[in-house]
């Protein structure tokens, strides 16, 4: 039997998975650089690191780690302008917002778990009409863990009130597909995400992969 068919609550990573967050990511990181008048780099250079948030985008901005003196203050700087412009650019991805749709019509309740600190996912997911519908929204901070921990997962779980070996987890991290298996629930690569530079993602061991959100209703088996 397919691990799908007992599915109860679908739940989703947010960047690279419902939401295409990169362009303010970027521009956010892209502004600190105008600042000290260096020069813009083109989108195509932030989105690859999206997926490792802040550390990611001050990475390609300024070749800095966190182990550089300045990353922190750099970081905050980031945060500051990240805040000021998250939904300026940030959009759903083409058939997320059907995908939803028919989760709810099947009665298939729908929650957010993301690394984002809820500083940001709180308001993003608030600020945007689709979240309106999710039964939750954990953060990177709303448990002492961050994922690949399966605590947030199991917090959403916990929330929407369904058993983890009932939820699906979708996202385009292997960090996603650690803590998803670490949770007990089923796993779905998003292909159509942001993967990160040179990715496997056969080597993550989802149970499934889909390269459009709406494929992941031939996984569950609804229409």
């Amino acid at each position: 039997m397919s691990r799908f068919r007992q599915t109860r609550a679908v739940l989703f990573d947010l960047d690279g998975t419902l939401i295409d967050s990169a362009p303010d990511l970027g521009h956010a990181a892209d502004l600190m650089r105008q600042r000290r008048g260096m020069p813009s780099l083109p989108h195509s250079a932030y989105r690859p690191m999206v997926g490792s948030g802040a550390r990611g985008m001050i990475g390609v901005a300024f070749g800095y780690g966190p182990e550089h003196p300045e990353f922190d203050a750099l970081k905050e700087e980031f945060f500051q302008n990240y805040e000021a412009c998250m939904t300026q650019r940030t959009r759903l991805f083409d058939e997320v917002q059907d995908l939803l749709d028919r989760l709810q019509r099947h009665g298939l309740p729908w929650g957010v778990v993301t690394n984002k600190s809820e500083r940001f996912a709180l308001p993003l997911t608030a600020a945007m009409d689709a979240f309106r519908t999710a039964a939750a929204v954990v953060g990177g901070d709303t448990t002492p863990h961050a994922k690949p921990h399966p605590a947030p997962l199991l917090e959403a779980a916990r929330r929407i009130g369904v058993a983890p070996e009932a939820c699906v987890y979708v996202g385009d991290d292997e960090r996603d597909i650690v803590a998803g298996k670490a949770a007990g629930m089923p796993t779905v690569a998003a292909l159509y995400g942001y993967l990160g530079l040179g990715a496997n993602v056969s080597a993550w061991g989802a149970d499934a992969e889909i390269e459009k959100p709406l494929q992941l209703l031939k996984w569950l088996e609804v229409a």
